[in-house]
């Protein structure tokens, strides 16, 4: 991602090096052959791109080493025949495809990326679950709708398609379903009242916690002023509101160690009796990266030093 939904596509990755530019005689005949789940590689990664501009194109790396992301695969592939042509999967083996990788900066498998209008949106580095799926994939939407993405296709038969129907998958407990909703409708606050009640019913619902991170940060960024947030934080270094509120963006964007600097920086920069928002919020980025990022594990531990 970049700076925040409406934005969020500018500069995350640069994919010219597999960018062919055809003639729009073969951009039609690409989209008019489009499959609603594929086998994608180097030499037709193209195809990708240019079938993204109409409907959102979602790239799973996976590897048949990987034990995690064919167990990923089947849940994407799940979710993408039941959103019946909103949005298209393009499978990628990484051992095979060594410049699709180095494109979309993958340093492990499985690693989930969106395009839309020909940019990338970084959605998983890691496991899933269906319901994680579900979830990011509504927030995809909502982004693709943002940027003038809402086309769809008429699938063609994959080879996925053509295999035995896979069982009915279970359905989501009532408060998740009218958080997915939600979000896929664009209400972030009643999505976070329904996570917030489904925390209220369990507290140990870490789906539900899970969703409530993202739900939160989709809604402070989404009305943001990209332009305007970066200049007051620029203007006042120590400035907690701003401060958080670019972090949120850089997030969002996909920046994920800026937003961690940013805020371990200005908590070393603060007095101690001051300080706590900027953990909290810390915390809470943490949560939504996920505890086994490496990222989060060196920002944790800096955070660590500081505290004590």
């Amino acid at each position: 991602m970049s700076d925040a939904p409406g934005a969020v596509l500018r500069g995350a990755v640069d994919l010219s090096s597999l960018r062919n530019r055809p003639s729009p005689e073969q951009t039609a005949a690409a989209q008019g052959a489009a499959e609603l789940i594929s086998t994608v590689t180097e030499a037709d990664f193209q195809k990708i791109l240019d079938l993204s501009r109409s409907v959102p194109v979602v790239v799973n790396l996976w590897s048949a080493r990987s034990e995690a992301s064919q167990q990923l695969t089947a849940t994407l592939e799940a979710v993408v025949r039941a959103l019946a042509g909103r949005v298209v999967l393009g499978n990628v083996d990484a051992d095979a495809n060594p410049g699709i990788v180095r494109a979309f900066g993958a340093q492990s498998v499985p690693f989930v990326v969106a395009v839309i209008a020909g940019q990338p949106l970084p959605m998983f580095n890691g496991a899933a679950d269906d319901q994680q799926v579900r979830e990011v994939f509504a927030q995809l939407l909502q982004v693709a709708a943002q940027n003038g993405v809402t086309g769809t296709i008429e699938a063609s038969a994959s080879a996925g398609d053509t295999e035995a129907a896979a069982p009915a998958e279970k359905p989501l407990p009532p408060l998740h379903a009218e958080a997915y909703d939600a979000i896929e409708a664009g209400d972030y606050a009643r999505a976070v009242t329904a996570y917030e009640a489904a925390l209220a019913e369990n507290p140990r619902d870490e789906d539900a916690r899970a969703g409530l991170g993202q739900v939160k940060l989709l809604q402070r960024v989404q009305n943001a002023d990209l332009q305007a947030v970066r200049a007051a934080a620029a203007a006042a270094p120590t400035d907690i509101d701003a401060q958080l509120a670019v972090a949120d963006l850089d997030l969002a964007g996909g920046h994920v160690e800026d937003a961690f600097d940013r805020l371990l920086e200005l908590f070393a920069a603060l007095p101690t009796d001051e300080r706590t928002p900027v953990r909290e919020r810390l915390l809470e980025l943490f949560g939504l990266v996920g505890d086994s990022d490496a990222r989060v594990i060196r920002a944790r531990g800096r955070l660590s030093s500081l505290l004590f």
